[in-house]
């Protein structure tokens, strides 16, 4: 039983269960996207091409942009006004906008030279015409309050194209795009440092100045070790630029932890937020990583490897979970500058074993370009590519495409197949705090519906399974006060008259019913064992995680005829809470580990 091919048939569950309690037939337009897509991913697969360029879907927006250019090339700006509008806010507030012909992206992908490639895309233009079209465009979308980025442009080459970026200011606080990356990796692969430097902007000195602002205890800056998740965010302007405080790049590390941004002042002045989680890379804090990829439902993965040590340790472990989460991932070696040539070519070379070895199936894609990392970012997550980064925090080689690529990814929220803003509210609660004067703060991620300030809700299940009534007191959203909230986003909620014992992870908020969300104490499911060392019979007991829940389970029954599990095992087992009953769903994607154990499965049936 191979575990890919488990996975397709988990997805095939959690995307029939989704449907069903969407309450669509599956044969509906609502849920077609999702059946075109893995065709399409089908069809990839069976001819194994790197994303070519855009299938015939894409059609109508590649007439869309040359229907602009031509109107611009004709000065008529009024037509090309109204175009470019609805190509902005029919993608969300910010479009790449393709000017020239584009390269096929199986060579592009593989690292050839490109101006030689046959199968080109798209129409032709001089190196005159790419720079009027240039002007012209930023002209137009100035008029609309929007601005324009040129990510990449090249005049003097056989196919003069230029790629650039048009983006419109949010509206508010509340609809600023967000991208959830969960950083991972081995200790001292430089997970910290990365995003010191990428969220601070001063280099790093090669002796750990960069990571000293993101420590959040006192053990963390003595040892330089991660142990807690740490959450930071990096905002991207509306011209495309990284919102950094003012920090001379001679400064001290002291300094570098003192003159720092607000979460409300990046918020008011980005036009995308990425959020990234740094996650714990020691062996000893395995279950907060766990807890953190599970519960975060992040877009993807930053796998972090350190040059000089290779895919070591618990990166594999990582890279292991990303995959079984079917999380998409990026690869970033780290520290290029102090490493010798041979060594960082072995370590490149394992990387790259290690990603197209059968586990992983994935197409590496070295970042060496700024249009390999535009064109990149766009398609690496439904093509199973891999794009790999080799950065120095040091020298800042390598940081610009990492920077433009973070700046173009899709928005966590615009995933509207796990998000959906028509159902009834679905609230997991990740995290618990008491505030002084404000009372019981819980922080999380609306997984469905829309919630707004002074909303009656249920929280729970508590020990016994009942829910319990509050109101939503008050409502931040990256340390910024918002008034709503919709799917997909993540929200920190006050509530009212609200003990801060009577709350932990793993709860649900609910709009107030008649019939409140019924919590199980047992359920079946299907699950896949990854690794164990001995057998797994009745009674074995593990720590069970599923979205925001985690608690250990028991077995209580399985249909193997044996009574026994081993690696590589599949069965349908019935697990049993062992403290207290979950809200939990047919179709959520669950992981269990005791030590190094690992399964997979999907939850199919509450009892």
């Amino acid at each position: 039983m191979s575990l890919k091919s488990f996975q397709s048939e988990i997805q095939e569950i959690h995307a029939r269960e989704l449907a069903r309690q969407r309450g669509q037939p599956s044969g509906t337009p609502a849920s077609a996207p999702r059946n075109i897509h893995s065709k399409k991913i089908q069809i990839l697969e069976g001819s194994n091409i790197v994303g070519e360029p855009p299938p015939p879907g894409d059609v109508g927006v590649e007439d869309e942009v040359e229907a602009v250019l031509t109107s611009l090339s004709i000065h008529d700006y009024d037509r090309a006004r109204t175009s470019v509008a609805q190509l902005i806010t029919g993608s969300k507030g910010e479009y790449i906008f393709r000017i020239g012909c584009r390269p096929p992206h199986a060579s592009l992908f593989v690292g050839e030279s490109v101006s030689d490639a046959t199968g080109w895309s798209g129409v032709p233009r001089t190196g005159v015409e790419v720079t009027s079209l240039q002007s012209a465009v930023k002209k137009v979308v100035e008029e609309l309050g929007g601005k324009t980025s040129v990510l990449f442009e090249t005049v003097d080459d056989h196919h003069p194209r230029a790629t650039l970026l048009l983006r419109l200011p949010p509206p508010s606080i509340e609809l600023v795009p967000e991208v959830r990356c969960a950083v991972v990796g081995n200790v001292d692969s430089g997970k910290s440092t990365t995003l010191g430097v990428l969220t601070r902007g001063p280099l790093d000195d090669g002796r750990g100045r960069a990571r000293v602002a993101l420590f959040r205890h006192k053990h963390e800056i003595e040892t330089g070790r991660t142990s807690s998740v740490g959450m930071e965010i990096l905002g991207f302007s509306t011209a495309g630029i990284p919102v950094l405080p003012n920090i001379p790049p001679s400064a001290d590390a002291d300094v570098i932890r003192r003159d720092k941004l607000g979460w409300d002042e990046i918020s008011a002045q980005s036009a995308k937020i990425v959020s990234f989680s740094d996650l714990a890379g020691h062996e000893r804090y395995l279950k907060t990583t766990l807890y953190g990829l599970t519960s975060g439902a992040p877009s993807c993965v930053i796998l972090m490897v350190g040059a000089n040590a290779g895919l070591i340790g618990m990166s594999k472990e990582h890279l292991a979970i990303a995959l079984a989460l079917s999380v998409p991932v990026v690869v970033c070696i780290t520290k290029i500058d102090m490493t010798p040539p041979n060594i960082l070519n072995e370590t490149t070379k394992q990387v790259v074993k290690i990603l197209k070895s059968p586990g992983c199936r994935k197409t590496p894609v070295f970042v060496n370009s700024m249009e390999v990392a535009v064109e990149s970012s766009q398609t690496f997550a439904q093509h199973k590519l891999c794009p790999i980064f080799r950065v120095s925090n040091v020298t800042g080689e390598g940081l610009d495409y990492f920077r433009t690529f973070l700046n173009l990814l899709p928005s966590s929220e615009a995933d509207t197949e796990t998000f959906t803003v028509d159902q009834p509210l679905e609230y997991s609660v990740t995290d618990v705090w008491s505030v002084p004067y404000v009372g019981t703060v819980v922080n999380g991620i609306l997984n469905s519906g829309s919630i707004k300030t002074g909303d009656s809700v249920l929280f729970g299940p508590d020990s016994n399974g009942h829910f319990q009534s509050t109101v939503v007191r008050s409502m931040q959203r990256k340390r910024a006060d918002v008034v709503t909230a919709e799917a997909g986003q993540c929200v920190a909620l006050a509530l009212k008259r609200v003990k801060r014992a009577a709350v932990r992870k793993g709860m649900v908020i609910v709009h107030k019913s008649d019939t409140p969300p019924k919590a199980v104490h047992q359920f079946e499911g299907q699950v896949l064992i990854l690794y164990h060392n001995t057998t797994m019979q009745r009674n074995y007991q593990a720590m069970l995680h599923c979205g925001a829940v985690r608690q250990t389970v028991r077995i209580i029954s399985m249909d193997n005829p044996e009574g026994i599990l081993r690696t590589g095992d599949r069965a349908t087992v019935q697990f049993e809470f062992i403290t207290q009953p979950e809200f939990v769903k047919v179709g959520m994607k669950l992981l269990f580990r005791e030590g190094k154990t690992k399964g997979l499965g999907v939850i199919t049936r509450l009892l």
